[in-house]
């Protein structure tokens, strides 16, 4: 059984599967930039938040597109730590330029 969403599954789609628990302002599906089908998770932002947590209990767990999927809220990216710039390598001694 797979997870997630089908690589098929639209933002149409998503949206469709999750308007029948509130207003859905946005439905996004997170796409490859190569192949354009889904990388098997979206977003679903609702009006309230209310209306989002019925669309999670009434979605997390079911079928969308022949695959089960998993709903719960957005987690928030932990921020990446800038990479530093390598340092040139120190010449061992005695070397001369």
């Amino acid at each position: 059984m797979e997870k997630g969403l089908n690589k098929r599954t639209t933002s149409d789609g998503l949206r469709e599967a999750f308007l029948k628990f509130g207003q859905v302002i946005e439905a996004r599906v997170i796409t490859d930039r190569i192949s354009g089908y889904s990388r098997g998770f979206g977003f679903v932002k609702y009006a309230t938040v209310e209306e989002a947590g019925e669309g999670i209990k009434g979605m997390d767990g079911k079928f969308l597109d022949g695959w089960v999927i998993f709903a719960e809220y957005a987690k928030q990216r932990e921020a990446q730590q800038p990479v530093q710039p390598a340092s040139a390598p120190t010449p061992p001694p005695g070397y001369q330029y």
